[in-house]
């Protein structure tokens, strides 16, 4: 049995990876697959020969494969930066002001989210200690499965931040509930102009992994584009899913949200996509180096991503 890591297993970034396996496509391909739950260490589970696949950031693995020596992207999930900032439902400003973001409090995960978070406002030209701007840490993880898309809006219930940044089911969530509004989307050209390009979400597995089982390395990519094609073909299937792996008020919104994003399901990894990945992984320090695109990603599987 192999295993994947999904960060956020209620996110809509990944969710292509968790429907492939939910919906039996990974089994279909040959390849049993199970997820690997409240787990904050995919990368060094992976690094330890303890998992197999990482369905998540473009970057996740760096953590513990420095400069990504050891593993290989086999396919995108979906394209460009997937991250969303919401601000109370109450304040004023025009979405996309990101001078509005001076003097809040900004909710962000530890480690990636607050990172990207950073690099994104220091991108737009603002300073942190000069803008009186607060990043500061959400509500622990929730549910036995280490659910975290709720820690936004109980960020904002329990005043400790004015805003949140993350994925979009944290979105919609708060917008459901009227607490919460958007003000910054990436991936629709909202944030500084190279904000669409820092990251993008990807199926990772191991260098080691790829050479001893390349038909089962094959096989995850064909399990992914099926999930990708039949997402764009009925969103509403990801309401299924959603009803078997989160909380009940997710399950309502996931569908919607799958509609929502659909039109970027496309597992092909491009070098403009890798261009900006680079920039901003040297940007925030993930790297020293650039990595050469033929040494990130596994290219003889790109006939696949059109298949």
């Amino acid at each position: 049995m192999s295993r994947i890591w999904v960060p956020d297993l209620d996110s809509p970034s990944y969710f292509v990876a968790v429907a492939a396996v939910d919906l039996g496509l990974f089994k279909q391909e040959g390849v049993d697959v199970e997820f690997v739950y409240k787990a904050t260490d995919g990368p060094e589970l992976m690094r330890d020969g303890k998992l197999e696949f990482i369905g998540g950031p473009a970057y996740a693995a760096t953590r513990a494969f420095p400069g990504w020596k050891g593993v290989k992207l086999l396919c995108a999930l979906s394209q460009y930066s997937y991250w969303f900032l919401a601000l109370r439902s109450d304040i004023n400003a025009k979405r996309g002001d990101l001078s509005a973001l001076k003097g809040l409090r900004i909710s962000a995960a530890e480690s990636w989210p607050k990172m990207s978070l950073r690099y994104m406002l220091v991108d737009a030209g603002l300073d942190l200690e000069r803008d009186n701007i607060q990043i500061v840490p959400p509500p622990p993880a929730y549910g036995d499965k280490g659910y975290q898309a709720r820690n936004g809006i109980d960020s904002i219930t329990q005043n400790t931040a004015d805003a949140f940044w993350g994925n979009g089911m944290r979105l919609a969530l708060g917008e459901s509930l009227g607490i919460a509004k958007l003000h910054i989307d990436l991936r629709r050209g909202d944030g500084p102009p190279s904000a669409r390009y820092y990251n993008f979400p990807a199926l990772t597995a191991s260098q080691q992994f790829i050479d001893k089982h390349p038909d089962a390395a094959a096989a995850s990519v064909r399990a992914i584009v099926k999930a990708q094609k039949i997402l764009k073909a009925d969103p509403s299937i990801a309401t299924e899913v959603g009803k078997r792996l989160f909380p009940a008020d997710e399950a309502e919104l996931i569908a919607g949200l799958i509609a929502r994003d659909a039109p970027f399901y496309d597992a092909e990894i491009s070098r403009a996509a890798v261009d900006g990945l680079m920039k901003f992984a040297k940007g925030a320090g993930l790297i020293n180096q650039a990595v050469p695109y033929e040494e990130l990603v596994a290219t003889q599987l790109s006939p696949l991503w059109r298949a």
